[in-house]
């Protein structure tokens, strides 16, 4: 269920209200580009891509309807029909990469940073035998650490499907880090 506070949000940038536009920016803004970032190659595509999410969400925020649904549910079916029609147009198989982040985030011990980028190279590789609601259920979960409530608000599922789900991604991701190698 969406709250209030968002309802007037929506509803004053359907009135064109451009600070009820960059507050909506701002709150969706960083799990938007961390989902996109997820599944690209690099930052500067994350945040074009990401810039492309909001820019489509100004031009069609009129036609929104509210059903039931967070607009963060509606900005991440937005957000993966670009990242699918990204890597369509640049012939490449969708990446789940962290490598320039994970780079950043270690400092300067170099063998921590190889490992953790064979660790990294092989989780990627195992999340690309998973189906696409598998994948969407981990990266909720485990990548945006959002609870089960809010999963099942952007999925608009019961919490039993949510918990079932995601008990059958962590199966699937199990065999396909078997499948890798990396167990």
């Amino acid at each position: 269920m969406i709250d209030s506070t968002e309802t007037r949000l929506i509803q004053n940038a359907k009135r064109g209200d451009t600070r009820a536009i960059a507050t909506l920016y701002d709150l969706h803004y960083p799990a938007i580009y961390n989902y996109i970032y997820f599944r690209v190659d690099d930052q500067p595509t994350a945040e074009d891509l990401s810039a492309e999410v909001f820019i489509r969400m100004i031009k069609k925020i009129t036609a929104y309807n509210d059903r039931g649904r967070p607009l963060l549910a509606w900005l991440y079916t937005i957000a993966r029909n670009l990242v699918t029609d990204h890597h369509r147009s640049s012939g490449k198989k969708e990446e789940l990469s962290h490598k320039d982040q994970l780079l950043a985030d270690r400092g300067s011990d170099p063998a921590q940073q190889v490992q953790d980028l064979q660790t990294q190279d092989c989780f990627r590789k195992a999340l690309t035998h998973l189906k696409e609601s598998q994948r969407l259920i981990l990266i909720y979960r485990f990548i945006e650490e959002y609870s089960t409530p809010k999963i099942m608000e952007l999925l608009s599922k019961s919490d039993r499907a949510v918990r079932s789900l995601q008990h059958r991604a962590l199966r699937s991701l199990e065999k396909a880090l078997v499948e890798e190698n990396c167990l």
